[in-house]
């Protein structure tokens, strides 16, 4: 049975092999998926390089090149891609859930968003940056409006493959805001870091 845990408990896996980083935009996906990885010795690819050409474009090998990642023995990755996700699911050991509240994550995004623009934030794959926020009120699909919309839906993704249990040894953990994040690492992660 999918077993759903905190920052605080065990993982009870030997090694963290497999691990993808789920939650809405401005959750942090990226960064812990960068942190596994540096704390696990292995390459950080950020699923958005799969992702995103020059221009916003819609890579034509992006599907190819994330299955292909996904046939390492060991990685972190955000857990994205309509198209894949489910393929990633079945190869994971755990699910770290970055389950923060909406306002924190919005506020993450807007902060993020002026700090690309202004030329202090590092950019998206593809050197894309997000629009001006003056285009917030005009365009549908500004990245804030996204990351406000998509909250309550990755949500309900988690949960499906929760509650369809349909990878009984994946283990999801947790974690509502930054502090359970740091205690997940200082904790859990770091006991199991010195076994990989």
């Amino acid at each position: 049975m999918t077993r759903v845990i905190g920052p605080d408990e065990p993982l009870g896996v030997r090694q963290l092999r497999r691990i993808a980083v789920a939650g809405p935009a401005g959750s942090g996906k990226s960064t812990l998926a960068r942190t596994l990885c540096e704390r696990l010795g292995v390459p950080y690819v950020e699923f958005e390089s799969f992702f995103h050409g020059p221009g916003w474009t819609v890579r034509e090998t992006w599907q190819a090149d994330v299955l292909e990642y996904l046939e390492n023995d060991v990685w972190a990755i955000e857990w994205q891609g309509e198209a894949v996700r489910e393929r990633m699911t079945a190869r994971l050991d755990v699910l770290v859930w970055l389950d923060h509240p909406r306002a924190l994550t919005a506020s993450r995004v807007v902060r993020r968003t002026l700090l690309r623009r202004f030329g202090r934030g590092s950019k998206i794959a593809g050197e894309n940056v997000e629009g001006p926020l003056h285009t917030f009120f005009t365009d549908r699909e500004h990245i804030v409006r996204v990351a406000w919309r998509y909250h309550p839906i990755m949500r309900a993704r988690v949960r499906k493959v929760i509650e369809e249990n349909r990878h009984p040894d994946l283990v999801v953990v947790r974690l509502r805001g930054q502090r359970q994040v740091d205690r997940w690492l200082a904790g859990p992660v770091s006991a199991l870091v010195g076994g990989c």
